[in-house]
């Protein structure tokens, strides 16, 4: 009976209706705050997604007559193409370059001890803590005295600034689960640093790796502040053309453009879980 009481107590503080049930689920409280948070969430979809599908001659919710021609006319627009073959090339070059340097940052941050530590890790994770605006004019005036507006190794660069505090961030919570006795006994057992890191290391922080791959490639894809400061008539991202086409036009093109986006990111950042619920099934 004293063994119970514990657990009784703690499902009793929680309110009525919010309590965390014995066998460790979720109240019907707590259900209904998360399916209206999802709510609110999934609602713009819900939205813009019938919206891509009118037949008509400008944005109609609900829509009056079905038809594609929105879609047709995204993908045989010749401009439409070329943001989105930017943004894709764009989005492929941050998601390495930032999973190259941002695994790099969290294994030194995590393994090695010395002074400016925390600062040095507190900058890294900057720009998830200043505005976006201050970031892009602070990028802008930096990137105007070194000619690198309006050119890909810019949008790379400054993307790559955006998204390295989220591979850090998974990467870091990926290795503070890491059991550094494996290593220990793989060197007891007379394996090299190398076959060590590669054949222990490696494996069990794969899916963080990955997720950070993917949360530098869905942010480089999504990003649209900086990029208006960097864009120029040559070279366009996707959320650069879609904000025009909503300022500058009224071009319901852009409904089948966010639809295809909203489509897009969702597996990719589904993906993992998938690669991750596979590997611990099978």
């Amino acid at each position: 009976m004293s063994e119970s009481t514990p657990a009784l107590k703690t499902a009793n503080t929680a309110g009525p209706g919010m309590r965390v049930r014995r066998d460790g689920g979720l109240g019907w409280g707590l259900k209904a705050m998360v399916g209206l948070v999802g709510l609110i969430l999934v609602a713009p979809t819900a939205v813009v997604i019938p919206m891509s599908f009118s037949g008509g001659a400008t944005f109609q919710f609900p829509p009056e007559n079905w038809s594609l021609r929105w879609y047709e006319s995204f993908f045989t627009s010749e401009r439409w193409m070329r943001s989105l073959l930017t943004s894709v090339q764009i989005g492929l070059l941050v998601a390495v370059t930032t999973t190259i340097l941002g695994v790099a940052a969290a294994f030194g941050l995590n393994r090695t001890r010395f002074r400016g530590r925390g600062a040095i890790r507190s900058l890294m994770l900057a720009p998830l803590i200043v505005p976006s605006i201050v970031v892009a004019v602070a990028i802008y005036g930096v990137f105007l005295k070194w000619h690198l507006n309006g050119t890909p190794i810019g949008f790379v660069t400054a993307h790559t600034i955006m998204a390295l505090p989220f591979v850090i961030t998974v990467m870091a919570t990926s290795l503070a689960g890491y059991d550094r006795t494996l290593d220990t006994a793989a060197a007891t057992l007379g394996a090299t640093p190398l076959k060590t890191f590669f054949r222990i290391t490696v494996p069990l922080v794969a899916p963080g790796v990955m997720s950070g791959f993917v949360f530098a490639f869905v942010m480089s894809l999504d990003e649209v502040v900086v990029a208006l400061f960097l864009q120029t008539p040559d070279i366009q991202t996707l959320p650069v053309q879609m904000y025009n086409s909503i300022t500058l036009e009224v071009d319901p093109t852009i409904a089948a453009a966010s639809s295809l986006m909203v489509v897009v990111t969702s597996f990719v950042l589904l993906m993992p879980q998938f690669v991750r619920r596979k590997r611990s099934t099978s």
